[in-house]
Parts: structure tokens; sequence; C-alpha cells
């Protein structure tokens, strides 16, 4: 029987901790699982303590990403497969703490209302102490050392941990971060570019539809690297304004198959409204705006009608054989890691309403005006034929169709999503993303404040922190694009000078991985997703090991270099140069990045790959030559060399345009059998077949 009434909270806004469930679980490893929260708040906490002999004395305590709000995410399968778990933290010698991040789903907690501290900080600090007092009972002692990490929205939350509660944690490694800056202790909501940022992504979408394929192809190896061919002026600039705000090249491919970004959007669409209304009536109204200048590029795509729902769908529908069709491909992967995340999938995330019109889906607000759930305001997620995938903020996140039954009415309406495209223009940051919409320093459009994110985001960063810190981000991060990935760099500096960062801070880049797995990103036909992009999750568990090694024991762990300009993240083909731990992978046909060939003749498929000094060895090399992702040419490594050259022949046999990957994998142990901790990349070549 575990003890809980010695413990006082350090911060006073918890009540006295309770446990209601304690129990012995055997999947992913044997553990003990520990259920709670603190009386009078909405924190809600899950312990997970292995009862195998690997523990070595640590606390890791993942941080969800998004809003967060569920105390159980990275105990489920789904998360363990995609970014670590308990699994992973049990093999790095540690037990496991969530949170639910101070508040239920999206909803805030009754008694903080709108305190960013809470959601961003301060309920995961106090779990993390309870835990301490509870593992003490569990284990004999406290941990020695204990490390906070997430990415997304935890990757922007895990810093603040570090920052404003360095007696809960020594360490902390976010991937994938974002935010403002300000001096420590700063309560009030974040300002994110993030909100802008994807703003310009989906009007590139809305303007080019199906058309952004050709940029994909100008854009991928042996392309002729003008993503502008054939596009209006329009387009040519709102183009050209992604690109400059951050958006990464190589990933266009994303502008068109978003997964979570429109997500931002329905969290804050309701919020973006009050606080600023004459933007999204100026919008329409007023001279220096697309709506009132320029109605031509967006009355066309216009939603406005009262229609009946024909059908609510489950989340159990959605992933049923009905929708097991290309279309519903990031419908399905979305719902399934929401429900599954959540362990329930009854709930109903969507709605199929016939007659909605040609105008554009994706953003549309989707508001129930009559039945039991009138009032109810969602917006489109995912859109396939008139299924609409839909989410909102607070009970509308928690409930979203519940109550709403067929022949129920709805008002669908874009026109605030429609303003919303061109937000960036008129909400500029100081950040240098944004400086193509200045000149000399003057904003090119009229201007109005740019918008607070929602509170459970938490408060601005401020890089002041003692411990050390290891930040993660990508150069193919359609979500948090690469100049997000040195904000926080720029905090350290400023906070600690040149002499604390280079003691307290490490930046690691990691090249051809999105915000999310490949397993995650819908494959494109005829070419599976993870033949351009990478899985990373050895990359987080193998950085999680090197901070341990850092805090612990001194070992600083190897960053890497970069160039940043023009909203570009470059990284060095050297990989002494590069540093970092990912293998330098670079590959060839016939000795360029395209070959022209007819069918049935040679072509010599090369692979050069290099692993940064001191961080392991290539054990792993393989080509997947027709998009099939299963790579099944296996090229024979021993994993005893840091370095590889290998070339091989094939002959494709029928006209076409193929895409060969070379992919690398390493470990800094050289097991050549191992299964976690593999770190990879990987190289493509264009094969032109007449």
């Amino acid at each position: 029987m575990l003890e809980t009434t010695s413990y006082q909270p350090v911060d006073p806004f918890f009540g006295a901790p309770y446990i209601d469930k304690d129990e012995e679980r055997a999947e992913p490893v044997p553990h003990r699982y520990v259920h709670g929260g603190f009386a009078d708040t909405d924190t809600r906490f899950v312990f997970y303590f292995p009862t195998g002999d690997g523990y070595q004395g640590r606390m890791f305590q993942p941080i969800e990403g998004g809003h967060g709000g569920h105390e159980e995410s990275f105990g489920s399968p789904v998360m363990e497969a995609i970014i670590g778990g308990l699994a992973m933290c049990a093999r790095l010698g540690g037990y496991m703490v969530e949170s639910n991040q101070g508040h239920i789903g999206d909803d805030v907690d009754p008694r903080a209302g709108d305190d960013p501290t809470l959601y961003g900080h301060r309920a995961s600090a106090e779990a993390a102490r309870f835990s301490k007092h509870v593992a003490a009972q569990v284990y004999g002692a406290a941990p020695h050392h204990s490390y906070v990490w997430g990415g997304s929205g935890g990757g922007r939350r895990s810093p603040l941990c570090l920052e404003n509660a360095p007696d809960a944690w020594d360490g902390a490694m976010p991937f994938m971060g974002g935010g403002d800056v300000a001096p420590l202790g700063s309560t009030k909501r974040i300002k994110g570019a993030q909100v802008m940022s994807f703003a310009s992504m989906f009007n590139v979408q809305r303007l080019l539809g199906t058309r952004v394929e050709r940029i994909v192809d100008a854009m991928a190896p042996g392309g002729s690297g003008n993503p502008f061919e054939g596009l209006t002026t329009h387009e040519r600039e709102e183009l050209a304004s992604l690109y400059r705000q951050g958006f990464p090249r190589g990933d266009e491919f994303m502008i068109a198959e978003p997964m979570g970004q429109i997500w931002l959007w329905s969290s804050i669409a309701d919020m973006l409204q009050a606080d600023d209304a004459a933007y999204f009536a100026n919008f329409w109204t007023q001279p220096g705006y697309i709506g009132h200048d320029a109605p031509q590029c967006v009355i066309g795509d216009l939603l406005d009608s009262e229609l009946p729902v024909t059908r609510v769908l489950t989340a159990q529908d959605l992933i049923g054989p009905e929708f097991d069709l290309p279309e519903y491909q990031t419908m399905r992967t979305l719902v399934a890691i929401m429900a599954g995340s959540a362990g329930d999938f009854s709930v109903p995330f969507a709605v199929e309403i016939k007659g909605i019109g040609a105008g554009y889906r994706l953003g549309a607000g989707v508001k129930v005006i009559s039945g039991a759930s009138a009032g109810r305001q969602l917006y489109a997620n995912s859109v396939a034929g008139d299924v609409l995938f839909c989410d909102g903020f607070g009970e509308a996140n928690i409930n979203r169709f519940t109550g709403v039954q067929a022949g129920d009415l709805v008002h669908v309406n874009n026109k605030p999503f429609l303003a919303f495209c061109y937000f960036a223009r008129h909400h500029l940051m100081d950040d240098l993303q944004f400086d193509s919409l200045r000149v000399d320093g003057c904003p090119v459009y009229p201007q109005h404040e740019a918008p607070y994110m929602s509170p459970l985001m938490g408060v601005s960063y401020s890089g002041h922190y003692p411990g050390k810190l290891m930040w993660l981000h990508h150069t193919h991060d359609a979500s948090l694009w690469p100049p997000q990935g040195i904000i926080y760099e720029g905090a350290v500096l400023a906070a600690q000078g040149a002499e604390g960062a280079a003691e307290r801070f490490c930046l690691r880049w990691t090249q051809n991985a999105e915000h999310g797995p490949a397993m995650m990103v819908p494959s494109k036909p005829g070419r599976a997703s993870n033949t351009w992009l990478i899985e990373f999750q050895g990359i987080i568990e193998q950085s999680l090991a090197d901070l341990v090694a850092w805090t612990e024991n001194g070992v600083k762990p190897a960053g890497t270099a970069y160039e940043y300009r023009d909203g570009k993240i470059s990284l060095s083909a050297d990989a002494t140069q590069r540093g970092g731990i990912q293998p330098v992978v670079h590959a060839s046909v016939n000795g360029g990045v395209v070959a022209h060939v007819a069918a049935g003749e040679a072509v010599t498929l090369s692979v050069d790959a290099t692993v940064p000094p001191g961080t392991g060895t290539i054990v792993s090399v393989a080509w997947d030559l027709d998009g099939s992702g299963t790579y099944p040419v296996q090229i024979p490594v021993d994993g005893t060399e840091p370095a590889v050259q290998r070339s091989i022949e094939h002959r494709y046999e029928s006209a076409g345009t193929f895409f060969a990957t070379a992919r690398v994998r390493s470990h800094r142990d050289g097991d050549a059998s191992a299964t976690t901790r593999l770190v990879e990349n990987l190289a493509r070549v264009r094969v032109v077949v007449a």
C-alpha cells in the first residue's frame, strides 16, 4: 500500500495527492502501474515502475504533443512505436511519469482558467515531484537523476519544465519545439509563428490543389529545381512567401497532405476570431487585404450554407473496411492516433454531409444549429469526399459529434478560414522568418497584433536554466519548420552567454525527418513515404542516452553545425564538418542524380555513407529500387566500418520514372543485430526509363 498523506505539494495550487489505481501489468514490460491525481484540480498522472532488474535510478517524463490533456499517451503501443514510451524508458534504466499537464482534453482547469503556467510546466512539475515520493517507496530511494522530454507541443513545453522547475528535473530533451522568448518568470501566453506559418501553407495548398505534384517533382532529385514554373503571379507570390518563412525545401509533398497542422487552426479558431475580430472583418471590407482588393483569389472557394447531417461516424467506423481507400488514409491515420491514445474508438469524430458544394472544405467551420448539441462549433481537420473529420476547442474537442444525429442541421462556413489563409501578411513577429514581409523594418501590409496561442501551450522561453538541455530539430518538418529550431539556441546564448551555452546546450539536426515518423505520412501512389523520409525513434533514444551520459558523467554530446539563410537550414555534405550522430549519405546513378536509360539497360547505383566521428559504425545498407518501401536489396556490411562505399547494377525492364533510395543505419556500438538506437538516413536518385 503506497503512502500519500505525508507528501506536501510544493505548489500550493495542488490539493493532496491521491492514488486510485495501483496494479501490476505485463506489457510492454512488466511494471507497476500507479494512477492518480491531485485534489481540487484536473491534474492527473500515471507512474510506470518497471519491476525487472534493469532499473538504474532514473526518472523519465515524456510530455505529450499538441495541447496535452491525456495522462496515458506514452503508455499506448501507438506512441511506443512512434517515438518511444515505457519500454524505451526501461531500457534507459528508468521509470516513466506522465501527466495530463493540468487539464482534461482541450478544456482548461475550472480553478486555473487560462493560466498558462499551470499547463506549461507547473502540473508536470508537481507530478514529477510526487513520483519521487512514490518511487522512494517502490525502489527504496528516490531517483538520483530525472529527465523531461517530448516532441511538438511536448517539445514546446519540456524546456519550460527545466527552466521553471529545476528541482524536478536535471535535463531536458525537446524535439521539434518552438515559441517566443521573454525573461524567466513570464506568466503570459506565448505568441507562436506556427499560427502564421501554417496559414501560409494552407493557402498554398488551397491555391494549387493537385498541382502541388508538379512542385514535388521539380524539387525531387533530378528535377528541374524550379517550383514556380506554370504558376500565376499570385500563386508564385504565395509559394515564395511560404519558402521565405521557412517551409522546408524538399518536403513539398506535405503541402498537399498535411497531417496534424490543421489542428492548430481548429484549436484556436474561436479564440482568434474573438480576439482579432477586426482582422476577420477587414479582410473582406478594407483596402490592403486580399478579400477586398482581389476577391477573385478567394470567392470561388467560399462555403456558407445550412445542411442536414447525413450520418455520424465514430472512430471505429472510420478505421473500418468501408473507408479503407487511399483518399481516407490521412483521416484514418489521425483517427487511429487520437482514438488509440485515448483508448476509445466509440467517439464520433466525423460527419457525412451531402450537398456542401464545390467550395474549399478543409478548415471550414461546422456549427451544429439544431438537435441536442446545438451551438457546438467544430472545424474540418481532414476531408475526403463528403466526410468531414472535425475538431474544436474545449468542450467541442472532448465531445466532437457526441449527441449529434442524422438530420440535425449544421452551418458549414469557411469565410474565417479563407481570411486565415492570409494571416501571415498581417500579423508579423520579430522572428527572422518574417523579414521578407518587411522592407527596412516596415511591414508591407496593414498590421494586427500577432495572436497569442492557447494557454495550454504554456509561457515564453527564457533560455535560462541549470542542468543540461539537448534540442533536436528536423530539416523536413512541415509542422515546426527549421527556423523554429534556432530560436531557443538564441535564447540560451542571450541568457547564459557563449560559455554557458557551451556547457549546458546542444543542438542536433535530423535530416530527412518529418514531424511524425515516416509510417504516419501518407504514401504517394506507387511510392512509399519511407523512401524519402526516415524513422527517427532510434535517434530519440540514442540522444536521450547521450543526455544521460552528459548530465551524469560529463560526456559532451555531439551537436550539428548548420547555416541559416532565407528561411533555409543547410547542413554540410561532409560528416566531420556536419557533426551530430546521423550518417551522411550520398547516392548516385551512373555518376549523377538522374539517369535516362532504355528498358533493360543496366544502371550503376552507388552509395557513399559516413558517420560523424565517435558516433559508431554503419550496420545496415539497403536499396529500395521501385518505391515499395521494402528495401529488399541488402548490401553486406559487418558493422565495423564508420564509412562505406558500395555499388550495384540494376536493370529496369519497363518504362517509367523510378526513384531508387539508399537507406543507411548506424549504431553507436556497431551492433548489426540491434533493433533499438538505430540511427537512420537516406539518399535518393531518379532513373527515367524509356
